[in-house]
């Protein structure tokens, strides 16, 4: 990871324990799973690719912050959910144990709940936006949260389990299960800046760059299940098989999948030129998607 990024991640470390809750007189089981949750690791993709893109249009670091965590609730949300016994059944998380084993099922239930409206709360109090903006980011993260976007595509994933896709449906259930949350953060990111900043062409290239690695980071995804080890990646290792879930690996061999990312960033990286902005933190954060080994 570059320095930038290295700093960049401490900045958004610093502001999700900020933004998430300490104490509660009614529910501190459940604000403790939700801190377990979001500050028990993760590689902060997704609040890295707003910030890099708030940065791109000129609206800075700063601002992006909030937003960037709003991002994080929601992915951290869904890791929860997922790992739960009627979904995958994953006991590790980040290298700790999951939500669910370290707090009980029904508390990692209602601390993802709470992250999902937490995002939208965080999202609604950030300072400096308007409320047709903060209207606007809601909306997109709403669309690409839920049933049309990555909530969708777990059910898509889960209901294929022990079929086999082509590589149209594969795409098409990554890009909702997976890429929906990368895009929508590049979206949230651009519409940080004030609208005469933006151009409706470069919102549209940007949106696509973040079409472009979602789909790389969930391809590196599945081939490093196959690659690495449950210790490198601080989850099973080999759970895709084990579920008989389709993958790129499975579908194309391994090295073919890795192709298919590096031609997936390259593309990205066209795409960033073509709106002229300066993206360089957007373009570290691309290779970052591929380049990584957990």
């Amino acid at each position: 990871m570059t320095p930038d990024l290295v700093a960049l991640r401490e900045q958004i470390n610093l502001a999700l324990d900020h933004h998430l809750p300490k104490t509660s007189s009614i529910a501190q089981p459940v604000t403790d799973a939700m801190r377990h949750a979001v500050l028990g690791g993760g590689k902060r993709v997704r609040p890295m690719l707003v910030c890099g893109a708030a940065d791109a249009v000129g609206a800075g670091i700063t601002g992006a912050l909030p937003i960037g965590c709003a991002l994080e609730f929601i992915h951290a949300y869904s890791l929860i959910h997922d790992d739960l016994p009627a979904m995958d059944d994953d006991d590790i998380r980040h290298g700790l144990p999951s939500a669910h084993i370290k707090y009980g099922e029904a508390n990692a239930i209602l601390a993802g709940d709470s992250l999902h409206s937490l995002a939208f709360q965080t999202i609604a109090a950030a300072p400096g936006y308007s409320s047709t903006t903060r209207l606007k980011m809601i909306e997109l993260l709403a669309q690409a949260a839920g049933w049309a976007g990555m909530a969708g595509g777990q059910c898509l994933d889960i209901e294929a389990e022990g079929r086999e896709l082509g590589l149209a449906e594969l795409q098409a259930l990554h890009g909702a299960k997976t890429g929906a949350l990368i895009r929508v953060s590049v979206q949230l990111g651009a519409l940080c800046a004030q609208p005469e900043e933006i151009s409706e062409e470069q919102f549209l290239l940007l949106s696509e760059f973040g079409d472009r690695v979602g789909l790389a980071f969930q391809v590196m995804d599945d081939v490093l299940d196959v690659t690495q080890t449950t210790e490198r990646l601080g989850k099973p290792a080999g759970s895709d098989e084990a579920l008989d879930k389709n993958t790129f690996p499975k579908l194309m061999g391994t090295e073919q999948a890795k192709d298919l990312a590096f031609t997936l960033i390259d593309e990205a990286q066209a795409l960033l030129t073509r709106t002229r902005l300066d993206s360089g933190i957007l373009s570290n954060i691309a290779h970052l998607v591929v380049e990584r080994d957990h």
